[in-house]
């Protein structure tokens, strides 16, 4: 980073603004007991190419507490996907493909809200898991429709997660504890990111279309497939209104920026959303209620990133973006670049150039003062101060570490049980 439509744009805008502001079954398995404590803070980290998540230290150090096998079940999907000549070739096509070489074996994770299990999206095994924190066992598999699940979003209340299915041009909406599906809706090609609303009546999804071929230059960008911000109502799962970034970016002359948005921030009261797009060095400003783009922010480039766009990873120049909670910083993964930056929202002037290998992802630690990147490149996490722009700390994790996500597990946990 996820990750957030009617004819009627300037009421709906409005209406949005003021909202903001303010059939696969799962199988299900008995939950532990709760814990005497309560749950403890932390991160999740998962490592993409391992198939584990780290569990770290929320704030400080960041020090790395327990390890997760996220994959317990590998043997059986390797041999269910072996027996399907079509499963096969999805398979092989995300490991040749946005997986580099690698099966991609966790994306995306959560925690259920009384701390006790891990919900994972799992691209390779195109499905999301619960995992017993306490056993390492699987409480609940759900298969997403077609063949690659991806990013996901927890609702406000934690009861709720919305994972994209990205061949499927689908977003399901799963009960945290049971795996069961709530609802889904339609997107445009291929949904990447999701984002609650604060209040959580509404889930706004970004799809980001073809990012695999090598059709790269600017005016083929027309052959990546229909990209669109997609907001529907949660109760309902209604598609409210569409935002086609295309029409935006033309309208103040940025015609060959890519319209595919990928990781996306609003601010606290919801009137802007913050976003990077694929190819570009830098994120944009989008108000909600006038429906525009208002501020484009370009960052620096690094001199040794090659300008051969058929060599960025998966179309991303840059990707990742958390604000601070007073909202008053970004801070920018430049993936690329090989750098993470905060950002002073207000004058939009970076901060220092911190030196990351490879940044995937930025969240914020759970005091909210410093911003924390995946260091894909290099297999660590790293904290940058929101007030200084500062590095001031580092932790190693498992390889090519992606989403990190501030989470829950029971007092005392340091990982699953033997056995």
């Amino acid at each position: 980073m996820s990750a957030p439509r009617s004819r009627h744009l300037c009421t709906l805008a409005t209406a949005l603004t003021l909202a903001l502001c303010g059939t696969t079954t799962a199988a299900t398995a008995a939950s532990p007991a709760a814990p005497s404590a309560g749950p403890r803070e932390v991160m999740f980290v998962g490592n993409n190419w391992d198939g584990t998540a780290d569990v770290i230290e929320s704030t400080g150090d960041l020090a790395r507490i327990g390890r997760i096998d996220v994959v317990p079940d590998k043997a059986a999907r390797l041999a269910e996907i072996n027996a399907d000549p079509i499963k096969w070739a999805f398979f092989l096509g995300i490991r040749n493909g946005v997986g580099e070489g690698h099966d991609q074996l966790v994306d995306d994770m959560y925690a259920t809200p009384d701390g006790t299990s891990m919900v994972v999206s799992r691209p390779s095994f195109a499905d999301v898991v619960s995992i017993d924190l306490a056993t390492g066992r699987i409480n609940w598999r759900f298969k997403v429709s077609g063949y690659r699940a991806d990013h996901m979003a927890v609702s406000p209340d934690g009861t709720r997660v919305a994972v994209s299915a990205s061949t499927a041009n689908t977003v399901h909406v799963l009960d945290i504890v049971s795996g069961r599906q709530i609802g889904s809706f339609a997107t445009g090609d291929k949904p990447h990111e999701n984002v609650f609303s604060r209040d959580g009546r509404y889930i706004w999804n970004m799809s980001i279309g073809d990012v695999n071929t090598a059709l790269d230059e600017p005016w083929l960008d027309w052959t990546k497939g229909d990209r669109r911000i997609t907001v529907v109502d949660t109760s309902t799962f209604k598609q409210v209104k569409v935002i086609d970034m295309r029409q935006r970016l033309d309208a103040i002359g940025l015609k060959d920026y890519s319209d595919a948005v990928r990781p996306a921030v609003f601010s606290p009261d919801e009137s802007k959303l913050y976003f990077q797009v694929s190819f570009f060095n830098g994120f944009l400003e989008y108000d909600v209620a006038s429906d525009r783009i208002t501020r484009v922010k370009t960052l620096p480039k690094n001199p040794a990133t090659t300008t051969d766009r058929t060599k960025w990873v998966n179309d991303s120049r840059h990707h990742g973006m958390s604000i601070s909670p007073d909202g008053t910083k970004l801070c920018v993964a430049g993936t690329m670049d090989d750098y993470a930056t905060v950002v002073d929202r207000e004058t939009l002037q970076e901060g220092p150039l911190v030196t990351a290998s490879k940044p995937y992802w930025a969240t914020v630690s759970g005091d909210g003062r410093s911003c924390v990147v995946s260091e894909s490149g290099a297999d660590r996490v790293t904290a940058i101060d929101f007030a200084t722009g500062r590095k001031t700390a580092s932790v190693e994790v498992g390889d090519h570490p992606q989403r990190v996500r501030l989470a829950r597990v029971p007092a005392g946990w340091t990982g699953p049980s033997a056995g």
